[in-house]
């Protein structure tokens, strides 16, 4: 099974610059996309419902042009919930969780703590409430969870080219890097981390002096598994390759 994840910054934009092309070519069983910026009535049948696949499920901010995730499924779901139940983050269409028949699998859009700081206790709420909310849907269903999207946080310094330069900026402040450390702690496998343990390898790249080019990136787009999945895990690796976005897909196939 091939699940892969992607911020495309604005579904639209990331269409013109040929999205569907490689939805073809990778062919993965369920698609997770963050930051869509847009909500299906503005959209087109092919994004709706692309070819080879049942259905897409979106969850869609109130702000137009704004956030915003999405599920692509091969196959449907046991059921799709759509936000955590709280409406300061629902509104801002950051969450879709999906029950497969071996796993629950949820998409994340986390909050950006902006460059002055500001929304970083709303970024650690919404982090914190998603967690309890994969954490509790776990349990009652008793199935292995994983959680993937745009965290926006570098956890260690090896996830980011220049750490020294970003220390007290926003995705690489103590406080966002020490809550991922208790999410870990909490249950949760970095799988990408766990078997590639090798720097110079990032998700995030900015637009301006040519970053991409010079690989001078950040890791902020994850796959996190509970223990018991980590033995079906075949492959994890990134497509730094593929543009369309400021992010690259990450990719995760299971036995």
């Amino acid at each position: 099974m091939k699940l892969i994840t992607w911020n495309v910054n604005g579904i639209r934009a990331a269409a013109r610059k040929g999205f569907l092309d490689w939805l073809i070519q990778e062919a993965p069983d369920v698609l997770c996309l963050q930051e869509t910026k847009a909500c299906p009535s503005q959209l087109d049948q092919d994004l709706l419902k692309p070819v080879g696949y049942t259905a897409t499920h979106w969850a869609s901010a109130e702000k137009k042009g704004y956030s915003g995730v999405a599920f692509f499924v091969k196959e449907s779901p046991l059921q799709v919930i759509t936000g955590l139940g709280i409406p300061e983050f629902d509104c801002e269409g950051r969450t879709l969780t999906a029950e497969f028949a071996d796993f629950i699998l949820l998409t994340g859009y986390f909050p950006n703590g902006k460059d002055d700081l500001s929304r970083i206790p709303y970024k650690l709420r919404y982090s914190e409430a998603a967690k309890n909310f994969a954490l509790t849907l776990k349990q009652q269903k008793q199935k292995p969870m994983i959680i993937c999207g745009d965290i926006n946080t570098a956890h260690q310094p090896i996830d980011i080219a220049r750490p020294k330069e970003n220390e007290g900026n926003t995705g690489f402040t103590p406080a966002e890097r020490a809550w991922l450390t208790q999410f870990l702690q909490s249950g949760f496998v970095d799988i990408f981390r766990e078997r590639e343990p090798s720097p110079h390898h990032y998700t995030w790249w900015s637009y301006r002096a040519n970053a991409r080019a010079n690989n001078v990136g950040w890791r902020i787009d994850y796959f996190f598994v509970t223990p018991e999945l980590c033995p079906r895990v075949q492959r994890v690796y990134h497509q730094p390759h593929v543009m369309g976005s400021d992010h690259c897909p990450v990719v995760l196939e299971l036995t």
